[in-house]
């Protein structure tokens, strides 16, 4: 599986995400050159390379704009506050959820407490 890390998480994420999941392709936004793109181009690039976007950003869970049908997968965290720790347990919930699923075409609402499913 390949994720794109939004700009929104904390980079540290990235080293600790590619360590949990060394099958996984793990990128952020500022590795790729994408630090300070519109959500539309992050949205493109993650498309392009059939990659999971992970984010805080509450624009990726527009299901008008970004129906879950036409993406590899989405996982919106809502969690505050965002320091490493709370994000990094966001995932671990969304992993755990996850299983061996494959994500695409799904929103994932992950909370402090529970993850959901939006479509």
């Amino acid at each position: 599986m390949r994720v794109l890390l939004d700009q929104n998480i904390p980079r540290p994420i990235t080293a600790w995400l590619r360590q949990r999941c060394p099958d996984w392709v793990v990128e952020h936004v500022y590795e790729v050159g994408l630090g300070g793109a519109p959500d539309a181009t992050i949205f493109q690039w993650a498309q392009a390379r059939q990659a999971v976007i992970v984010t805080l950003d509450e624009d990726f869970a527009d299901t008008r704009v970004y129906p879950p049908a036409t993406h590899y997968g989405v996982a919106r965290l809502r969690v505050w506050p965002t320091t490493v720790e709370v994000v990094q347990a966001a995932i671990e919930r969304w992993i755990d959820y996850l299983g061996a699923t494959n994500p695409r075409g799904r929103l994932f609402i992950v909370g402090r407490r529970t993850v959901r499913e939006r479509g």
